[in-house]
């Protein structure tokens, strides 16, 4: 049997029992999670109106890699997510550096999301670097214990956290746009064509979390039908609200879209006046615990996997199956991104290098995973066809990242190095 042919496990129901609806909730807090609250004004700033242009083609190309993933977590439901894939079509060595990639950016991303957060807060209710600080440390303590107690609680936890938001989201967006000018496209393209380009690779961190959900397939009670189907309504749901957003962003506040620290409430203020700030506060920490905690899900498990596999110590393993808790990986999660946090506050490295490292960790993962989609999925049929566009669109996104793409060559490097002295590689 070659590897295009290998057969699927079977359709069965799981442990883990997540429902269809709790992971579109899960999708949704992976994906929307905190690019909504602070990219806007990061692209805006970067290129002006013509961001737009950046949101609407990563909405396009998340069409595909959203698919792919969806088919290879619904043909191989496993823990491991896009490193099990990686694993079934090159063997060891890639499955060690993709687990690796995703681990990197939790170091980067957490502390970046939860700064996001916390900046909002801040902006409400005042206190300075303290009041941010205090607000992240909030939120690493929520997501801990959501995931402490596995899945099936998370799970409920993002259900209703997606309802509050999506609800929240489309009150700022109706509210905001009476105060909508379009003199505010003008001039479009302040900073040149090539500015787009920029503004693609900021928000590429807006779309990363397809892969994430991935190692939480085989947690679903039916893999096969319920993930591709979560994955169609998620795409629906975030595409449309990320247009809304980034488009009432730049046409209510004009030029000022890119100086805001906090553009969600800004335009709260302008649809809604009063305390507007207070809401916009709520809106960005509901969001960040929406993406920490499917993130952090997700890492948790595939470090589980990673330590079945050998690519991490052993002594992670437990909760590795599915259904179970993984209580030691979660454990190592949580140490390294609160470090991540300490480095951040030591140094002062503002939001944006990290969200841009996270991104080129993202970008190899999207890379590796695509390839091995080619591998896996049955040739010419409609899912390996639309994983073909996923690959062609990824290096897209590697020439947009760049330079930051030295992040995961780094990674990617180290992880080569530990697997060879684990003996591992067969």
């Amino acid at each position: 049997m070659t590897v295009t042919e290998e057969a699927p496990a079977a359709p069965v129901t799981h442990a883990g029992g997540l429902s269809m609806p709790q992971g579109v909730a899960l999708y949704v807090g992976a994906v929307l999670g905190t690019g909504v609250i602070a990219l806007p004004a990061l692209a805006a700033r970067a290129a002006g109106p013509a961001s737009l242009l950046a949101w609407l083609g990563l909405v396009l190309a998340s069409i595909p890699l959203a698919a792919t993933f969806a088919a290879l977590g619904a043909r191989h439901p496993d823990a491991g997510g896009v490193s099990t894939y990686a694993r079934r079509a090159f063997g060891p060595r890639a499955a060690a550096l993709v687990g690796w990639w995703f681990y990197a950016a939790v170091p980067a991303g957490a502390p970046a999301a939860a700064l996001f957060a916390g900046g909002y807060v801040t902006a409400a209710f005042g206190g300075g670097t303290t009041t941010t600080y205090l607000t992240a440390a909030g939120l690493f303590l929520a997501v801990g214990l959501a995931n402490y107690f596995g899945v099936r609680v998370s799970g409920r936890v993002q259900l209703a956290l997606a309802g509050v938001l999506v609800v929240l989201l489309v009150v700022a967006t109706v509210a905001s746009l009476p105060h909508a000018d379009l003199g505010n496209l003008r001039p479009f393209a302040p900073h040149g064509w090539a500015a787009v380009g920029s503004a693609a690779a900021l928000l590429v961190w807006s779309f990363a979390g397809w892969e994430a959900v991935t190692h939480l397939a085989a947690e679903f009670r039916r893999p096969a039908r319920d993930l591709p189907r979560a994955t169609a309504a998620a795409i629906v749901v975030v595409g449309g609200l990320y247009l809304a957003i980034a488009t009432a962003s730049i046409l209510v506040l004009g030029p000022a879209a890119g100086d805001s620290d906090a553009p969600l409430a800004e335009l709260l203020a302008r649809g809604l006046g009063g305390p507007a700030k207070a809401i916009g506060a709520v809106v960005a920490v509901l969001l960040t615990l929406g993406v920490m905690n499917t993130y952090f899900a997700g890492a948790a498990k595939l470090g589980s996997a990673l330590g079945r596999d050998g690519a991490l110590p052993a002594w992670l393993a437990r909760g590795s199956q599915a259904g179970s808790i993984p209580r030691r990986s979660l454990g190592l999660t949580m140490l390294v991104a609160l470090l991540g946090c300490a480095v951040v506050a030591v140094t002062g490295v503002g939001t944006g290098p990290l969200v841009l490292a996270t991104t080129g960790c993202f970008v190899a993962v999207y890379a590796v995973g695509t390839a091995a989609a080619i591998r896996l999925l049955p040739r010419r049929t409609a899912g390996w066809w639309t994983a073909v566009v996923a690959l062609v669109t990824v290096g897209v996104l590697i020439v947009t990242t760049g330079p930051y793409l030295v992040w995961p060559v780094v990674v990617g490097v180290a992880a080569l190095i530990y697997v060879r002295r684990r003996n591992v590689i067969v």
